[in-house]
């Protein structure tokens, strides 16, 4: 009896280890999905409102209209701050990048003691409450009467970008094949060759996800904006939330649509290039 209570529970785990692999699966889906859900449910709100033809926000729109589009795309104070951020944007993305891949490279291959402790250092804006920066950057900006300019605003949204381009570009290094370049110099090729034949090509989607990085973080970024922003120049986040607070405009609503959009565009460039090189 023993005997048949023994092999009758043997014959009876698996199915109830695969029942239980089944329930921990269905979980984890559930969580999945339900953190899709809160991150997508704003998204699916501001959305329909932008299309609101009435005065105040409205959710579900009672009608339906370009009113608010229309009313982005011919203020001046809208555009010209969607114009400030793409500029500013670009220019930190090409600095951050530069800046990136050569401190990556630095960390990557030189031998030297210490490298921890900067690399640490540069993940440092990444840790750092985002207030305790734009304190920390208004007070020296302020003394090197950088704030409200330009090129205030590169510096310091450069100081923010920087982490991730650099944490793209390690990684990308990672896994880069020196023999390569070890292979190269054997026959013949300069240090400048290598690079620019063997080495920029394998790492290009590396720089790509750090410039795209650096693009939407600029392009995002409030908090500081808002400590170095002057009535001349103002960013697309910071026009968006005097907008929220002091006028109560549904035009943000326009606003943050295309931001999304644009935002999500941007962001499937990488994976877009990545996918089109491995497809033979």
């Amino acid at each position: 009896m023993t005997e048949q209570a023994s092999t009758a529970a043997a014959a009876g785990r698996p199915g109830l280890r695969a029942g239980r692999d089944g329930g921990v699966g269905w979980g984890l889906r559930s969580v999945v999905a339900l953190t899709g859900l809160v991150l997508i449910a704003p998204t699916a709100v501001v959305i329909p409102m932008s299309f609101s033809a009435g005065d105040t926000f409205q959710f579900p729109p009672e009608d339906w209209s370009l009113r608010w589009y229309q009313a982005f795309f011919s203020s001046e104070k809208w555009m010209r701050s969607l114009l400030t951020s793409v500029q500013i944007g670009l220019l930190v993305a090409v600095t951050a990048t530069v800046l990136g891949v050569a401190a990556a490279f630095g960390l990557n291959r030189a031998g030297f003691r210490g490298r921890g402790a900067i690399r640490s250092l540069m993940m440092a804006p990444l840790i750092v409450p985002g207030i305790v920066v734009a304190v920390a950057i208004y007070g020296v900006f302020l003394r090197w009467q950088l704030n409200g300019t330009a090129i205030g605003f590169v510096t310091a949204h450069t100081v923010m970008a920087l982490p991730f381009v650099v944490t793209v570009m390690t990684t990308s290094l990672a896994g880069y094949d020196r023999t390569l370049d070890t292979a190269a110099a054997s026959l013949g090729a300069t240090q400048v060759t290598t690079f620019f034949r063997i080495t920029v090509p394998l790492i290009a989607p590396g720089v790509l996800s750090g410039f795209v990085f650096a693009f939407v973080m600029s392009l995002d970024e409030v908090v500081v904006a808002l400590f170095l922003q002057t009535p001349d120049i103002q960013t697309l986040p910071v026009q968006m939330y005097n907008s929220i607070t002091l006028e109560i405009d549904p035009t943000i609503a326009a606003a943050s649509s295309l931001m999304v959009t644009a935002t999500t565009l941007v962001l499937l460039v990488p994976q877009f290039v990545r996918r089109k090189r491995s497809t033979p």
